[in-house]
């Protein structure tokens, strides 16, 4: 199914494989959301509003027009997202998820960093720089989004 994020093979009682994505819900912007990720990070974007989707009779017209589901692959990378539709509980952004983007190159992390830096809060903005472990930064983007990057060294 296309809202299947977590997939796995059987043999007796034990997992062959499993996959984990990335599911982010936002409130009323998720299509803004998911095309600024596409700029800056490329690949394959499909999005589903809820005026397109069987459900549209379940809800008031005005919400038409909320992303029921959206995907966006390219790579190794895989979002997952939608606007939020539970009726009776309310959006809380958190700080305690984030992206995590690795084992880059520098040059490959940079770029996506710089797109990814554009309207993000300056004040949670730590720029790409050189660690013992190689190289790490971290944004929080104009939707909230906490984003982590870590690669390898400059040099």
């Amino acid at each position: 199914m296309w809202y299947n994020t977590l997939q796995s093979e059987r043999k007796g009682d034990r997992a062959i494989t499993m996959k984990l994505t990335l599911y982010l819900l936002f409130d009323g912007n998720c299509a803004e959301a998911m095309t600024f990720y596409k700029t800056c990070l490329g690949g394959e974007l499909t999005i589903t509003t809820l005026g397109d989707s069987p459900m549209k009779d379940q809800f008031p017209a005005e919400q038409h027009n909320k992303v029921v589901n959206s995907r966006l692959t390219s790579g190794a990378i895989d979002i997952s997202a939608s606007d939020w539709l539970h009726p009776t509980r309310t959006p809380k952004q958190g700080n305690t998820v984030c992206l995590f983007i690795s084992e880059g190159t520098y040059k490959e992390l940079k770029e996506i960093f710089d797109k990814l830096s554009s309207g993000a809060n300056p004040d949670l903005l730590d720029s790409l720089t050189e660690q013992p472990f190689g190289t790490y930064g971290a944004l929080t983007d104009q939707f909230g989004v906490r984003w982590m990057f870590q690669g390898e060294k400059q040099g």
